[in-house]
Formats: structure tokens, C-alpha cells, sequence
């Protein structure tokens, strides 16, 4: 989700087992076989409950690239972010 979080930053998330349905705007972590921890944006859900993703960045992977997400490999919803404080 670069530039909106940025490698050290730390999210808040949340994944109660009766709030596991995602909605399009909510920002989620899960996990992929090949890419390993991501954030990502729901662009969109499939009937099947299936979820398409993006990232913020023009150049990030989304669904075209890495697939449809399934609910089972989603860690929780980003519910809170905290910058990290800048060295100066």
C-alpha cells in the first residue's frame, strides 16, 4: 500500500471470527503462497466470496497478477496505521 504505508510503519488489525465479511474500500492483510504477508485495498467481491485486490502504488500486484484472494487467506482488516517517526 505504498506510499500510504511505508516499510516500519505498524497496523492495527482486527479479525473477529463473526466479522470475517469484507466490503470494497477496506484495506486487508493476508497471505499469499508466492508473495508472502500483503496489504492490499478490495476493489471488488465475487459472488463466491472471492476478493479482488489492489495496492495504492500505479507499479503494485493486484488480482490481475497474483489472483483472486479467498477469505480463508486473509489475516484481518487494517482497522488502525501509525507512521513511523521520521530519523532527521
Amino acid at each position: 500500500m505504498s506510499p500510504e504505508i511505508q516499510e516500519g510503519d505498524f497496523v492495527v488489525v482486527i479479525k473477529i471470527p463473526f466479522f470475517s465479511h469484507f466490503h470494497p474500500g477496506d484495506q486487508i492483510v493476508f497471505h499469499h503462497p508466492h508473495y508472502g504477508m500483503l496489504i492490499k485495498r478490495i476493489v471488488k467481491v465475487d459472488p463466491k466470496r472471492l476478493y479482488w485486490v489492489a495496492g495504492k502504488h500505479p507499479h503494485s500486484i493486484n488480482s490481475h497478477k497474483i489472483g483472486l484472494v479467498a477469505e480463508h487467506q486473509i489475516d484481518g482488516k487494517v482497522i488502525w496505521h501509525i507512521h513511523r517517526k521520521k530519523d532527521t
